[in-house]
């Protein structure tokens, strides 16, 4: 793959495909990290005089369609504040203020405003192509969708390449897969088993033990032989749950924090085998054996939280282990948005050696798979 470090880019005009999907309240940024995650490629840009014009997508906007709400105003004005400098809105890919406006930076509107974005249009990932000298893609979060500005646009361009922050998270993930070191310790939480399957698999194969959380672990706990309730479980994946339960890596907790309902009728914190039948698991606490297993641990990798941590009355396990991750010397590398956002609320991003800003893309490719946009970055440097 070719990096941005590695070109002349004195002068020139950067394309530069970034993952600005941030959060929106009242027309303002209400959490700006996907934008300063671009900060380290724009600045190096213009450190070298080159000129910007940034695309993302914002939201789910019917495609083709301008709406207000979607519109990547507020995330100019937001950039404009943390660079320093004005940052210039177009709102058309014919418009002939492209990098000919006194802006050293621009944006370009809501990507997925343009038809053809989703489908992968090749017209439109050739316009996106030509726009510049140079197409950089820097949106790691999107690396595993395969349309027009992740794929079409790298596809047809006469030079693509990865961003730092592209770089930067394709070197961290590959040290967790790859370049590890025993003991490594997995902590899979969320809703459902199905949407962690592949990663709970692939990560059997190289962790020594994995800590489950949310209704993943209660699908593994009604595996197990003991009762979660009315717990949220998925029926079909016991099955797959036991057999994963076999293998002797999955790590069960033995106290729960539960509740009759989700707004917190009769709040009880007691032991996994004394759940009742009118009960749910909505937090899991962290074991002294737990805590300890993260403090031998080498390699650390995490994904989801312990419960509802958005409630106080179930965020205990959350931030127990929040704090048990801070504390270790481990390389820790965490990813999905809830464990940023626990990450956010209970210790400071540089606690973890990494946070990816991937969801989906992240997900893959710890899985193994091979991100459309990666793939087809590789194939540039072969000239294909």
């Amino acid at each position: 793959m070719i990096n941005l470090t590695s070109l002349d880019i004195t002068n020139k005009n950067l394309v530069i495909r970034v993952d600005m999907n941030a959060p929106i309240t009242d027309g303002i940024v209400a959490d700006a990290s996907r934008i300063r995650a671009c900060i380290p490629t724009i600045k190096l840009a213009l450190e070298n005089n080159a000129k910007v014009l940034l695309i993302s997508h914002l939201g789910r906007p019917e495609e083709g369609k301008f709406e207000e709400k979607f519109s990547m105003k507020p995330v100019a004005e937001s950039l404009s504040g943390i660079i320093n400098q004005e940052v210039g809105l177009v709102d058309r890919l014919d418009s002939e203020d492209i990098f000919k406006s006194a802006f050293n930076i621009q944006i370009l509107e809501n990507i997925r405003f343009f038809k053809g974005e989703k489908a992968n249009d090749k017209d439109l990932g050739n316009t996106l192509a030509n726009l510049g000298d140079i197409y950089v893609f820097d949106a790691f979060g999107t690396a595993h969708r395969e349309q027009a500005s992740t794929h079409s646009a790298i596809e047809q361009s006469k030079i693509a390449c990865a961003g730092l922050l592209l770089e930067r998270e394709i070197d961290f993930l590959t040290k967790a897969l790859n370049d590890y070191q025993n003991p490594y310790v997995a902590i899979i939480g969320g809703a459902k088993v199905s949407t962690k399957l592949e990663l709970i698999k692939y990560i059997n194969n190289v962790a020594d033990n994995i800590i489950v959380g949310g209704g993943i672990a209660n699908t593994f706990i009604l595996a197990s032989g003991l009762n979660v309730g009315k717990s949220l479980i998925e029926e079909n994946m016991l099955d797959t749950a036991k057999s994963i339960l076999d293998q002797g890596k999955i790590i069960l907790p033995k106290t729960a924090i539960t509740s009759e309902s989700f707004e917190g009728k009769n709040i009880n914190k007691k032991l996994i085998s004394d759940i009742k039948d009118d009960e749910m698991i909505l937090d899991l606490c962290i074991e002294e054996e737990t805590t300890q297993l993260i403090n031998e641990a080498q390699t650390i990798l995490w994904n989801g939280p312990m419960g509802v941590f958005e409630n106080k009355a179930f965020e205990e396990g959350t931030k127990d282990l929040s704090l048990s991750i801070a504390k270790s010397k481990a390389f820790s590398l965490a990813g999905g948005g809830e464990t940023l956002s626990a990450i956010n609320k209970y210790i400071k991003p540089d606690d973890v050696s990494y946070c990816s800003t991937g969801g989906g893309a992240f997900l893959e490719f710890m899985e193994g798979k091979a991100l459309p946009a990666i793939k087809v970055l590789n194939s540039k440097e072969n000239g294909r």
